[in-house]
């Protein structure tokens, strides 16, 4: 490998400006529990976040007393993306200034962009927890470019009893610019102000930020009619038959499935919300070959106690409809208050016997920075890296609006 250097007698001593992603998620989600991480909390990579203890309500003078569970969510640090180059001490004692008397200049020209790309990785991992989150709506195919599709959104909130503070709606590309001409008519002047600039107004109690890391989901290449197998079911997994036979990836995790008459409830209230339920679909899922297929769900279907998720558990032969087109990508622009979603990054040791070692801050993350001299080849590496992990906390706290 070899390094391509500008070599000229006249090289500007600026760059041009670094291509460089909106970077919104790992701003927006719960980061109140990295502090558990790092040199001599001695806990390991992971941690048991608490979620809250659900009961219900009962009627009259008498005790009911409930059983206390307790559920939680795992958070691990897992991740750790890096970007790694090197230079001959022959290309820096010709064509690098000197870097203790320069690190600005060498920051900026070698280093600077690496930062970028490590922290953009960060914030597309935090995106891919998409994956998890149940609730869909938004018309698969189309971009969303009304009101309309915001209100789709908040109402499903709504109905899931999400809090109505700190709500985020993070679009991509197509959907941000789609929707910025739907608000220009408006005769409000804080919405069709920025509207007209062709910016998104905070709207419908959500920020409203554009990321070009929102990813797309391909859905499974289902086929067949499917339908659930065996009456009563609960818990996470979905017994079914009425597939197309031996089918590899039937469906993907991240593909959401409803049930005929099978309803969402009010986690609070635990009445109907008059919606089918949404379950996500939570690992890939084959066929076999006689077209069954045992399908992991989230939420669990449960249909009793503080912790229901539906009305009632689907009769035998309940047609089952799978959302979105076989093998067809969408974009997943996604929505959700902060506990919907945990990142957790976690500076790393600086380890002595190199060149050079630094921590800095970008956004939010320590990175660090690494450069030693490899006496056999006569080259000075450098890595540039993070430590973090992300997962979905409380997915039912999240919203996708597909297109």
């Amino acid at each position: 490998m070899s390094n391509t250097l500008l070599y000229s007698q006249i090289v500007a001593e600026e760059t041009l400006v670094r291509l460089v992603n909106n970077l919104v998620a790992a701003r927006r989600v719960n980061r109140s529990f990295e502090n558990q991480f790092g040199v001599g909390k001695q806990i390991g990579n992971s941690i048991q976040v608490r979620k809250p203890v659900k009961y219900q309500v009962t009627q009259g003078p008498g005790l009911t007393v409930q059983n206390v569970t307790e559920q939680y969510a795992t958070l691990t640090l897992t991740s750790q993306p890096q970007v790694g180059f090197e230079f001959s001490t022959q290309e820096f004692t010709l064509d690098i200034a000197d870097f203790k008397e320069q690190m600005g200049d060498y920051y900026n020209r070698y280093m600077a962009n690496a930062v970028d790309k490590i922290v953009s990785n960060i914030d597309y991992t935090v995106l891919s927890n998409w994956s998890s989150i149940n609730n869909v709506v938004g018309t698969y195919g189309t971009v969303p470019n009304a009101f309309s599709y915001l209100a789709q959104v908040g109402q499903r909130m709504d109905q899931g009893a999400v809090p109505q503070a700190n709500r985020t709606l993070i679009l991509g590309p197509d959907a941000y610019w789609s929707l910025a001409p739907a608000f220009t008519t408006l005769f409000v002047n804080n919405v069709a102000e920025p509207a007209l600039k062709g910016l998104v107004a905070n709207l419908a109690g959500f920020e409203i930020f554009q990321d070009q890391n929102i990813q797309f989901q391909t859905v499974g290449a289902y086929s067949g009619t499917p339908v659930v197998n065996g009456a009563s079911q609960t818990g996470s997994s979905l017994i079914t038959n009425g597939w197309t036979a031996s089918v590899t990836n039937l469906l993907k995790a991240g593909d959401v499935i409803t049930m005929s008459g099978v309803n969402a409830v009010n986690p609070d209230s635990l009445q109907t919300t008059g919606q089918l339920q949404n379950f996500v679909v939570t690992a890939n899922v084959n066929s076999d070959s006689s077209g069954n297929a045992t399908i992991p769900i989230y939420p669990p279907i449960t249909t009793s106690g503080a912790y229901a998720t539906v009305t009632n558990s689907p009769s035998n032969l309940t047609p089952i409809t799978v959302k979105g087109t076989a093998s067809t990508a969408y974009a997943q622009n996604i929505a959700f208050v902060p506990d919907c979603i945990g990142l957790a990054t976690c500076p790393m040791i600086e380890p002595g016997g190199v060149d050079f070692v630094k921590t800095v801050e970008a956004d939010g993350v320590a990175i660090r920075m690494i450069r030693a001299y490899d006496m056999q080849n006569d080259q000075m590496p450098t890595r540039i890296e993070a430590l973090f992990g992300t997962t979905t906390f409380y997915p039912e706290l999240g919203c996708r609006l597909t297109n």
